[in-house]
């Protein structure tokens, strides 16, 4: 679902990165990310926001291990914490009993890391694409409103999720414009939201509720930098049963970001020389008749015109300083 979404309304460059390659780092000082943590809530990867497509892989977060024995999962693929990893860790089994499972990936930013747009990864230039955050694909069928100023498209549903897109283009002198005009357009906002039900062949039911606000500007020829601001917020929630004990997961996730400016280089990618990202998730798991178990992780990306991006993460309330190094992308913490 996340890649037809993409394409149909994709407000950024078509990259993906490989999913949990990015921003890894095998040496120590690294955090780790829980299963519930390293991919996004289903369907968030339609909104614009800075996680990487890759981290939506289709389907809504399953707890781990809630029960006396059996393997630990989560997205339905089986290993203690990582994808198509290792059988049922059974010192992990009797450590995790609360559906987060074993500790998961190191080195791993959450939800599949930051998306190419964010990290010096999409070129400009003639031939290769308009740089990042540049390519607006829209089916032929939207209609433009006068009065509102906006493009809106018909809505697409995949798979019991319906995804509804609007669009707002603009001259630099601000006025609106019918569709994207690769010689005057200068500002775009897109407006994404995501609504609906996933069933999983499991039986377990999972709603969301997605939405997502971005702005760039700087896309008229001559600019010399391109800006971005943008918000968005997911919401995804499960009901089923695991191991015999009925569970509520709920997935809540986060993502702003403020004045992310990209210098325009020709023919090469550039990385933000400024801007803030923060994102959040909070991941909270209850059995019935039993106690909620929560867990949550911030991460704070400040980009100052060089190589070395800051990252602050607070994982369960407690925070480490970090440290991106691009283009090697490793990421390192005290």
């Amino acid at each position: 679902m996340s890649r037809t979404t993409r394409i149909l309304f994709s407000s950024t460059a078509v990259l993906t990165l490989a999913a949990c390659a990015d921003l890894t780092n095998t040496g120590v000082n690294t955090l780790a990310v829980g299963s519930a943590f390293q991919s996004v809530p289903v369907g968030f990867s339609a909104n614009s926001s800075s996680f990487d497509a890759s981290g939506d892989p289709g389907m809504p977060f399953y707890p781990g291990a809630m029960g006396p024995g059996g393997p630990e999962m989560h997205n339905g693929m089986s290993g203690p914490g990582r994808p198509g990893g290792r059988g049922a860790d059974h010192r992990g089994d009797r450590d995790h009993r609360d559906g987060f499972g074993g500790p998961g990936l190191r080195g791993l930013l959450m939800g599949g890391g930051l998306g190419p747009d964010f990290l010096g990864r999409v070129p400009f230039g003639r031939g290769i694409g308009r740089g990042p955050f540049g390519v607006f694909n829209l089916p032929d069928a939207c209609t433009f409103d006068a009065t509102g100023g906006r493009v809106t498209c018909p809505d697409k549903t995949d798979h019991g999720l319906t995804i509804s897109a609007s669009f707002a283009f603009k001259d630099a002198a601000g006025a609106a414009q019918a569709k994207f005009d690769t010689t005057s357009t200068d500002a775009v906002n897109v407006m994404v939201t995501v609504n609906g039900t996933r069933v999983r062949r499991d039986s377990s039911t999972s709603t969301v509720d997605h939405r997502s606000d971005r702005t760039v500007s700087g896309l008229a020829p001559g600019s010399t930098q391109r800006t971005v601001n943008g918000t968005a917020r997911g919401l995804e929630t499960t009901t089923g049963t695991r191991d015999g004990v009925a569970f509520t997961a709920v997935r809540s996730a986060g993502d702003t970001t403020t004045g992310l400016v990209i210098p325009i280089v020709d023919g090469r990618p550039t990385i933000p020389s400024a801007g803030v990202v923060v994102r959040s998730m909070k991941v909270t798991i209850t059995p019935a008749s039993g106690a909620a178990t929560i867990r949550s992780r911030r991460e704070q990306i400040t980009f100052d015109g060089t190589n070395v991006v800051s990252v602050v993460i607070t994982q369960d309330g407690v925070t480490k300083n970090c440290t991106i190094t691009l283009p090697d992308r490793k990421l390192a913490c005290e």
